[in-house]
């Protein structure tokens, strides 16, 4: 089946999106990609494609578990075999998972990246026709990149087992940098990128100075109609901006990663359907949403990087009608945003600290626990041990950027079966635990795949099958697992601890302080990249965001901020600059009187120049002295 087929088939397009072909026939024709997409730009089709094309199995390499999930329940959906490995899982279910991958059961297998590390997986490796190994998010890999994460180097060592299959890398966000690092890193044999301009032209960016931040949203709301995504930095603020916006009579529900799972996806099914019209969320929403006709995003607090900003703003207007993203900002946020950065960093002793204190608060001894993982309560940790959260969280965040542990958010996992005996040996069971047998035979009786892979199910609808109560329910699998029968895997929705290495004391715990220094000063230049553009009035947004990802010869949007206060200027950008670029040099000279500086400009007409003026003093770029001569700031 060619790849139209394919797409036809078990995606229902008619074509791909742009530069999609181009990727997938470059991985066929056995080429080492990096794919530098935007948010939306359907990365995922990418590799799912070629790995129904061709004969054998997909390794795909992410790093968040829910995104795992998200795409492997879709996939099974559309009548693919696809699996997903990660901490945390039931041993069975990875043995499963691994056995339909060596087999030639399953076209993708999603694995996060610290897997590569364990020699199981290794060996197992071995025996799997990989046709293709996909990374996403792939900017992780790059010590430059926003989200540097150690266990991505790993990649490199799998290419000498499986030296035939080709890597595609995928990113929505990557400098030029870290575009040559991530292809140095996975071991390009030829440096192969393919871009799509990260140009949107449908989309407004907006940077608005505001004290009344709630004033502002309810004039914005009242005059741009739609779906909206309101970002906020705390989980409290979601549910005060949500609350305020329903009192001006707009329509709006709150969400952060710290609800229970089921009500986090009621909400978001409700805000997809429409109904409410604005979702008030923490930079937690938004992982897997595809929502086309979202016309406004805004960010009431300051996003945390150009990265996070441009990939949370591009969930706008991906219907390809006008849309806007919006930064509403006062001076105190980025005097908190300094004073957070401090916090964001930690000093030695206290990251130490806080990994001795996690030994103990999980009483694992020294030299045990690798790949275990443990319920995790920051709140509880950081009451037990008398611990500032802020710096807990940021040590904690470090610890798992070196590469000695997982923190994984609240993820929901229904509860799953599988059914170990089969045969004779199931009948002989149940001939033996009588007063289990009429329970299992409605288990069998309910559900479809339980020998093959392990099937979530709703245990309150279980309960009502079998007339039981939820508890007696819960007892008897319990039980049904105990004897060997079934292994059963309890819901189960609190954030996650996990090492992926065997705990050390805390004086043998080694801190790179090189690395240390690194992200220090790349976190300090994203946070100065961040107040320039957000400071900056006289360029044109769309250009500065397009630059920062190494994009040139853009002509101005025309629609952002700063273009449509030059638009009022009512001079073409070609006459704006010839005049600007006359008047510039001479105020960083020195201070002039209106009329002399008039006079010092060549062949320009004097309407003109106090037109460029006008533009300069009400962007703040020139100012008056005390006695009414002009400068630059």
């Amino acid at each position: 089946m060619d790849i139209q087929q394919i797409l036809i088939k078990y995606w229902g397009y008619s074509g791909f999106r742009p530069m999609q072909e181009d990727i997938i026939r470059s991985v066929l024709a056995g080429q080492d990609t990096l794919a530098l997409m935007p948010t939306g730009g359907g990365k995922s089709i990418c590799f799912q494609v070629p790995a129904l094309a061709k004969e054998g199995i997909c390794i795909v390499i992410s790093p968040l578990i829910a995104l795992m999930k998200d795409q492997v329940d879709r996939l099974k959906a559309l009548g693919i075999n696809a699996f997903a490995i990660y901490s945390g899982m039931h041993q069975t279910e990875i043995e499963l998972a691994l056995n339909n991958a060596t087999l030639g059961n399953a076209k993708l297998l999603y694995i996060s990246p610290e897997r590569l590390a364990t020699p199981n997986f290794r060996e197992v490796l071995r025996y799997m026709k990989v046709n293709l190994i996909a990374v996403d998010e792939a900017h992780c890999i790059s010590q430059w990149g926003y989200d540097f994460r150690p266990p991505y180097l790993k990649i490199a060592e799998i290419r000498h087992i499986i030296p035939d299959a080709p890597v595609l890398a995928l990113t929505a966000s990557a400098t030029p940098v870290v575009v040559d690092d991530i292809q140095e890193k996975l071991g390009f044999s030829t440096p192969n990128l393919i871009r799509q301009s990260f140009e949107r032209k449908n989309l407004a960016y907006i940077v608005v100075k505001e004290e009344n931040k709630m004033g502002k949203l309810v004039e914005m709301f009242k005059k741009v109609h739609g779906s909206a995504i309101v970002y906020a930095g705390t989980r409290r603020r979601t549910y005060e901006f949500a609350r305020e916006l329903n009192k001006n009579g707009i329509p709006a529900d709150h969400y952060h990663a710290g609800m229970e799972n089921e009500q986090r996806e009621k909400k978001q099914k409700a805000w997809m359907s429409g109904h409410p019209r604005v979702i008030v969320a923490t930079n937690a929403f938004g992982m897997g949403i595809d929502k086309p006709d979202v016309r406004l995003v805004v960010h009431v607090d300051l996003p945390g990087s150009i990265e996070a900003y441009f990939q949370e703003a591009g969930r706008a207007g991906r219907d390809g009608k006008k849309a806007w993203s919006v930064i509403l900002y006062q001076d105190s946020d980025l005097l908190d945003a300094n004073s957070q950065f401090e916090f964001s960093f930690p000093d030695m002793e206290m990251i130490k600290s806080v990994y001795h204190a996690l030994g103990n608060y999980f009483s694992l001894a020294v030299g045990s626990g690798k790949n275990t993982g443990f319920d995790f309560d920051i709140s509880d940790f950081c009451n037990q041990f008398n611990l500032n959260p802020i710096s807990t969280f940021n040590s904690l965040k470090f610890l798992e950027k070196e590469g000695y542990l997982l923190l994984s958010e609240g993820l929901h996992f229904p509860p799953r079966i599988f059914v170990k005996l089969q045969g004779e040996k199931l009948y002989k069971f149940r001939v033996e635990n009588a007063d289990l047998d009429i329970f299992l035979k409605i288990i069998l009786r309910s559900y479809t795949g339980l020998f093959t892979q392990f099937t979530k199910f709703n245990i309150n609808e279980l309960a009502r099958r079998t007339s039981l109560s939820v508890e007696q329910t819960f007892a008897k699998l319990e039980k049904l697992n105990r004897l060997g029968a079934i292994a059963f895997v309890p819901p189960k929705s609190k954030p996650q601890i996990i090492f992926t290495e065997e705990r050390l004391d805390a004086k043998d715990l080694y801190i790179s302080k090189e690395n240390y220094s690194m992200r220090k000063k790349m976190a300090l230049e994203r946070l100065n990249s961040l107040n320039v553009y957000l400071t900056s009035n006289s360029r044109c947004r769309s250009i500065s965001l397009l630059n920062y990802f190494g994009e040139s010869k853009i002509k101005r949007c025309g629609q952002c901020d700063v273009c449509l206060e030059r638009n009022k200027v009512d001079l073409n950008e070609q006459e704006f600059n010839a005049i600007l670029d006359q008047i510039k040099p001479l105020l960083k000279t020195g201070a002039f009187e209106i009329n002399d500086l008039i006079a010092q400009t060549e062949r320009v007409k004097k309407e003109k120049v106090l037109k460029v003026i006008e533009w300069l003093l009400d962007n703040n770029k020139i100012a008056y002295t005390l006695d009414k001569k002009l400068y630059w700031l």
